[in-house]
């Protein structure tokens, strides 16, 4: 995606007939990025810990997908330390094991993703995305995140993000989520109302932020997601064998 396509981009008419567009309840699908569009580092703790040459089971906190084994990320969750100061801690912890106690969430999560930042995507996302947009909605990406985590590099390799109208990203707008500006900043983006976006976040704060500004939001389920995108699809009016066979 290019520049253009960013924060600032201007907002593209929206495809497709009058009579659908009239029809249907959205406009726009909005989506987290980090564990709603890309697998969790969670759900890849083997992997991370082969890639490291870490004995298999080190990484016994497990985030979303089991709370009870993980006290740093409720904590998180009661907005005691935000989810950048999780990640923090969590690459200080994971650097030290492997000698390079100085990492950033930036250097953990190049260290575990490997070389082709596409197999990082969830195959049920990249339908959905694909459905959405022959559907006539326009896609955009609201993340807390993305390029701190990810890298520029990796970013420009995601094919996934050749397929979003809009990205606004807090590493440069420096407005996180549940912030309401930050929610403002991707409506205007995406030139929609708040009623007619579909908004899809894994943190439940960042949820009930999007609905206090009248924002319909999902709460994602890391450990169901291909059943939470086989119900976005169904929000959004789009036929489920649409959403398998979207590519």
């Amino acid at each position: 995606m290019s520049e253009m396509q960013s924060v600032a981009a201007a907002a593209r008419p929206l495809s497709g007939a009058v009579d659908a567009t009239q029809a249907r309840r959205f406009d726009a699908l909005l989506l987290d990025f980090g564990s709603v569009v890309t697998f969790t580092a969670f759900e890849r703790h083997r992997d991370s810990e082969r890639a490291l040459g870490l004995a298999q089971g080190t990484f016994g906190w497990l985030g979303p997908v089991d709370p009870a084994t993980d006290p740093l990320w409720r904590s998180m969750e009661r907005g005691e330390i935000s989810e950048r100061d999780y990640w923090s801690r969590r690459a200080a912890e994971v650097g030290s094991m492997v000698g390079r106690p100085e990492w950033t969430p930036l250097d953990f999560f190049q260290a575990i993703r490997g070389e082709d930042p596409n197999l990082a995507v969830r195959e049920s996302a990249r339908r959905a995305v694909a459905a959405a947009r022959a559907a006539g909605l326009r896609v955009g990406i609201l993340s807390n995140e993305l390029e701190l985590y990810w890298g520029r590099p990796f970013m420009d390799r995601l094919d996934l993000l050749r397929d979003i109208d809009v990205l606004v990203d807090a590493t440069h707008t420096h407005i996180l989520k549940p912030d309401p500006r930050a929610y403002a900043l991707a409506l205007e983006a995406l030139g929609v109302d708040a009623q007619r976006v579909l908004f899809v976040d894994d943190q439940l704060r960042n949820v009930e932020g999007a609905r206090r500004l009248g924002i319909e939001a999902v709460h994602f389920d890391v450990a169901a997601a291909d059943a939470c995108f086989a119900s976005v699809c169904g929000r959004l009016g789009i036929e489920p064998h649409e959403c398998e066979e979207a590519k």
